[in-house]
């Protein structure tokens, strides 16, 4: 009785051993793939993503988006996004630590959960991932975001995010938004309109540029006067 509890410990044991081995093969393959494609977004435009598709289906619209590069887009742009989503996205790694420190305070105090994200997780999400609050999708988030810092650089981040950000259901990139909502290219957007379509960028379902309420304009009052404080950003 005990040598056939014995050998089936054993065969367990080795069923549990293939196992592991073959989900370690797994995610080695699913993040050289990753890698692969961080390298290659690093010269090639990214014109369709796996995010964009999913909430556009979700909010039952088409996507609009239009490819440019960063030379083309006015600098108030990247200057709102940077006044008003990661004030320290030209300085850190990937991740604000502060940030972090002080969602965790306020999450565990407040009904309202608020994130902590930095432009590059959010890139690295918008291009690469799905969008749900799961520690397997945060997990494959830190190491995207640490590809894409590495690989890419904090300017082509800045472009891909540019490019890829919704403004408005189904708007997606500065270029897009600036021809929908301003009838003219991203190149000519002013400090006012950049604060703009920054302010509408924590719910563009919600919040609209075309018809701003209260809130969205007092968040472009905000963006447009911490825009001010930082002058430029500068990619070094």
């Amino acid at each position: 009785m005990m040598k056939k509890s014995s050998e089936a410990a054993r065969r367990v044991g080795r069923y549990v051993s293939v196992a592991a081995r073959l989900s370690v093969m797994t995610l080695g393959l699913v993040l050289l793939g990753l890698f692969l494609q961080v390298v290659a977004y690093k010269f090639v435009p990214v014109v369709d993503t796996p995010f964009m598709r999913t909430l556009a289906c979700k909010n039952h619209v088409d996507v609009n988006q239009r490819w440019v590069p960063l030379s083309q887009i006015s600098k108030a742009m990247p200057l709102a996004v940077v006044s008003s989503e990661d004030n320290l996205f030209t300085k850190h790694h990937g991740f604000s630590w502060n940030a972090i420190k002080a969602a965790a305070v306020h999450n565990a105090k407040a009904k309202r959960i608020h994130g902590a994200s930095t432009i590059s997780q959010q890139t690295a999400k918008n291009v690469f991932l799905w969008n749900d609050r799961s520690w397997v999708r945060k997990g494959f988030e830190a190491v995207v975001t640490l590809m894409i810092e590495t690989v890419w650089g904090k300017e082509r981040i800045m472009e891909v995010y540019l490019n890829v950000v919704e403004f408005g259901p189904g708007v997606y990139g500065a270029e897009a938004a600036a021809r929908k909502f301003f009838h003219h290219s991203a190149k000519t957007l002013s400090p006012d309109e950049a604060a703009l379509l920054a302010a509408v960028m924590p719910n563009p379902v919600r919040l609209k540029v075309s018809s701003p309420s209260p809130y969205v304009l007092r968040r472009q009052a905000k963006i447009r006067s911490l825009m001010r404080k930082i002058g430029a950003v500068r990619f070094e």
